[in-house]
C-alpha cells in the first residue's frame, strides 16, 4: 500500500500535482482502476434505477466527510460496522500514516484490485456503490480543496504585541506633546484594546487546547415518538383553601383552541406571592373548567363564584404543561410615579403596585410584553403589576404632558405651543438629553464602599459652593477640588498651578476638541474648564473630588470611572432664602446684594434643574440652613461607608 509523505510526494514517486516520475498522471490512473472494474460496470447498468437511487446516499456522504473534520475523521467513519442502509464489513482504509489524497488513492487501489471482491467477500453491490463513490468528481474535488486548506499555514506578523504598545506609550511619554499623541495613548491603555491584543497574542502563540484530529461518533438521534410525545388531555382536580378577604392572585383571559369549538377560561398571570403561588396548584395558561362544580366560561361569572366562596375550593382544570421561568434577579430603579388606580390600561387595577420615583423595584417576571410582575425592594407586601419598558415609553411618547399625571408641570405659563426646528449638535447635546425618555433604570446593590467624587448640584446662588469650601476646610486630607484651566493670561499676584492652571488658547481649544474637558465656558474671550485629568488626580491621591458643576455636565460624570454620589441642593422657599441672604450679609459671609427678582430666578432654576435632572440625584437636600444643610451632607458620606448602596448595574458589570 502506498503512501505520501509530509513533502509532498509519496514513496512511488507521484508528487500532489497528480503526476508520478514515471509520466502516469492521476487521469490515466483512474482509468486503470475504471478498465478494472469494467465487468462490474456491466452488471450495475442492469441496475440503472438502483443506482440512481444512490445520489441521495452520495450528497449524504459528503456532507458527512464535512462534519467529520475531512479525511481521517471520514476515514474513521468508514471503518464503522454499518453506514447508511449498506452492510460492509472489512472495509478497506488506509494506514494512519497516510492522510488526504494518498489515503484515498490507497483506499481506490485497493478497491479495485481483482483479489479484493474474493478477499472481503461483499456484495457486488457493496463495492460497485463504494468504488463510484471514492472516484466520483465531487468527492476528489473536496478531498482536494481540504487537503489545500489544510495545508496553508497562515503565520502571524507577532506575538509580542502587549509588549509592543507598552513601549510605544512610553516612547510617548517621553516625547514632547504632539498634537494626536495624548489620544493615541488612550486607545492604546484602553482596557478593551489591551484585552483583544492579549488575545490576539495567545491564539498567535497557540496558547490553547489542541484540536483533536478525529472527532467521536455521534450517537443515533432519539426515536420520533420522543421527540414529540403526545400529551392526552388530563382534568385536574385542584383544592385549594381561601381566605375570605384575600383574592385568589391570578387574571384570566377568554381564549379559543384552533381544534376546539367555544372559548375557554385561561389563566393569564399569577401574581408572584399571592396564595395561588405559595400553593403551587396552577399554572399559566391552565384552563378552568369548574369551581365548585358550576361551569365557568368568563371572568365575570369566575369573579362573581369567588366572592360567595370561601374556606375550601375545588376548582376542575385542564393543565397547560407551563414550565415557569426562573426566579428573577432584575432589579430597577424607577424614575416616575405610578398609581394602577389612575391607569387606564392596566387589566386590573386590584393587582397594580404602586410606586413613586425613586423606587427600588425587583422585578419577578417578564413574560408579559406590557405588564410586568414586580415588587418593591425592602417591603414585605406581595408583588403587582407595573407597566413595562416598551409600554411606558410609547405612553410618554405619544401622551402631552398636560394629561400625563406622572409628570405635573409647576411652570405655569413658561411653556409655548410655539415649534422650530433645529439640527443635532453634539455641542448643545444638553438641550436633547433633557428631552430623554427616562422610564426605569438597572441597578445593582453593593456593599458599603465610599465614593471617588462628590457632585453638588443646584441653581446660582444657592449656596452649593459655601458647602464645598466648607467640607474641604473641615477635612482636607479627606476632601478636595479640582483647579480649573484658563486661557487668558495670568494676571500680576496669580501663581501657575495654584489659582488656575494657564493653557495657551490654541492649546486648550484643541483639548476641548479632544474632549478632555468635563465642562467649559467662555467668558471675556477667554476660556474656563475642568479637565478630566484633573478629577483623577485627586481621586489618585486617596480623596474624595468636590465638584460643583453645571448639570449638564452629570451625564459625562456618571459613570464608573468617577462614581460620583449626586447631591442636589435645592432652594428654600422665598422668604427664607431672602432671610438667609441677609443674615450672611450682615456677618460679612457674603458681599454681594440680592433682589427679590434674583430670588425668583434661583427658585424657578432650581425646579427646572430638580425636573430635568432629577433621575442623577442620589440625595435631595433643601437648604433652608446653612448649618443643618452641612450636617445632613456629612451624615450622608458616612452613611455610604457603613451601609448597602444601589448603583447603576454599568458600575459593576
Amino acid at each position: 500500500m502506498t503512501g505520501q509523505d509530509r513533502t509532498g510526494q509519496d514513496r512511488t514517486g507521484q508528487d500532489r500535482t497528480g503526476q508520478d516520475r514515471t509520466g502516469q498522471t492521476g487521469q490515466d490512473r483512474t482509468e486503470d482502476r475504471g478498465q478494472r472494474t469494467e465487468d462490474r460496470g456491466q452488471r450495475t447498468e442492469d441496475r440503472g434505477q438502483d443506482r440512481g437511487q444512490d445520489s441521495p446516499r452520495l450528497v449524504t456522504l459528503v456532507g458527512t466527510y464535512i462534519a467529520y473534520g475531512g479525511t481521517s475523521g471520514f476515514l474513521h467513519l468508514c471503518n464503522q460496522p454499518r453506514y447508511g442502509q449498506r452492510h460492509v464489513q472489512n472495509m478497506p482504509v488506509a494506514t494512519g500514516e497516510e492522510t488526504g489524497v494518498g489515503a484515498f488513492d490507497a483506499l481506490c487501489d485497493n478497491l479495485n484490485s481483482p483479489a479484493f471482491e474474493s478477499a472481503v467477500g461483499a456484495s457486488d453491490d457493496d463495492i460497485n456503490f463504494l468504488s463510484n463513490l471514492m472516484n466520483s468528481t465531487v468527492l476528489q474535488s473536496l478531498i482536494q480543496v481540504h487537503e489545500t486548506l489544510q495545508d496553508s499555514n497562515l503565520e502571524p506578523v507577532s506575538c509580542t504585541n502587549v509588549e509592543l504598545i507598552h513601549d510605544i506609550v512610553k516612547d510617548i511619554d517621553a516625547a514632547p506633546s504632539i498634537p494626536g499623541t495624548n489620544e493615541l495613548r488612550d486607545i492604546l491603555t484602553e482596557p478593551n484594546f489591551r484585552a483583544l491584543l492579549e488575545a490576539h497574542d495567545d491564539i498567535a502563540s497557540k496558547n490553547y487546547d489542541a484540536i483533536p484530529d478525529v472527532f467521536p461518533m455521534f450517537a443515533p438521534p432519539p426515536p420520533q415518538e420522543m421527540l414529540n410525545p403526545k400529551v392526552s388531555d388530563a382534568i385536574r382536580m385542584v383544592g385549594i383553601r381561601k381566605n375570605a378577604d384575600e383574592p385568589l392572585g391570578i387574571t384570566v383571559r377568554k381564549e379559543s383552541k384552533p381544534d376546539e369549538d367555544g372559548e375557554h377560561l385561561v389563566i393569564a398571570r399569577i401574581l408572584t406571592g399571592s396564595m395561588i403561588d405559595r400553593q403551587g396548584l396552577l399554572q399559566v395558561g391552565d384552563i378552568i373548567k369548574e369551581i365548585n362544580g358550576h361551569e365557568v366560561q368568563d371572568p365575570d361569572q369566575l369573579q362573581e363564584i369567588m366572592k360567595r366562596c370561601s374556606g375550601s375550593v375545588t376548582l376542575k382544570v385542564l393543565p397547560s404543561f407551563y414550565d415557569p421561568s426562573a426566579f428573577s434577579q432584575v432589579y430597577l430603579k424607577a424614575h416616575f410615579n405610578f398609581d394602577p388606580r389612575r391607569d387606564n390600561l392596566i387589566p386590573c387595577r386590584e393587582a397594580g403596585l404602586r410606586f413613586k420615583a425613586g423606587d427600588i423595584l425587583q422585578v419577578v417576571n417578564m413574560d408579559d410584553p406590557n405588564w410586568w410582575q414586580a415588587r418593591k425592594v425592602d417591603d414585605n407586601g406581595p408583588s403587582g403589576l407595573i407597566p413595562s419598558q416598551t409600554l411606558e415609553e410609547k405612553r410618554k411618547a405619544f401622551v402631552k404632558p398636560e394629561y400625563d399625571y406622572t409628570h405635573k408641570s409647576l411652570l405655569c405659563g413658561l411653556v409655548t405651543k410655539k415649534k422650530r426646528k433645529m439640527m443635532y449638535q453634539s455641542r448643545k447635546n444638553a438641550e436633547f438629553d433633557r428631552t430623554d425618555l427616562l422610564i426605569y433604570e438597572e441597578v445593582a446593590r453593593m456593599p458599603p464602599f465610599q465614593r471617588k467624587s462628590l457632585v453638588l448640584i443646584g441653581a446660582q446662588g444657592v449656596g452649593r459652593r459655601s458647602l464645598k469650601q466648607r467640607l474641604i476646610k473641615a477635612d482636607p486630607s479627606r476632601f478636595g477640588s479640582v483647579i480649573p484651566h484658563t486661557s487668558r493670561p495670568m494676571r500680576p499676584n496669580e501663581v501657575d498651578g495654584i489659582d488656575y492652571h494657564f493653557m495657551d488658547p490654541d492649546d486648550m481649544n484643541q483639548e476641548i476638541l479632544e474632549n478632555r474637558f468635563l465642562e467649559y465656558g467662555a467668558f471675556d474671550d477667554n476660556y474656563y474648564g475642568t479637565k478630566f485629568e484633573s478629577i483623577r488626580k485627586v481621586i489618585q491621591s486617596g480623596r474624595m473630588c468636590v465638584l460643583d458643576i453645571n448639570p449638564q455636565a452629570l451625564k459625562a460624570i456618571k459613570t464608573s470611572e468617577f462614581m460620583p454620589f449626586v447631591v442636589f441642593v435645592t432652594a428654600p422657599p422665598g422668604d427664607i432664602m431672602r432671610n438667609m441672604h441677609e443674615y450672611a450679609f450682615q456677618r460679612g459671609l457674603t458681599d454681594k446684594i440680592r433682589t427679590e427678582k434674583d430670588f425668583i430666578a434661583t427658585k424657578e432654576e432650581s425646579r427646572q434643574i430638580g425636573r430635568n435632572y432629577k433621575h442623577y440625584f442620589d440625595l435631595t437636600i433643601v437648604n433652608d440652613n446653612m448649618d443643618a444643610t452641612y450636617n445632613k451632607l456629612r451624615q450622608a458620606i458616612e452613611t455610604l461607608s457603613t451601609e448597602p448602596q444601589w448603583v447603576p448595574v454599568s458600575w459593576v458589570y
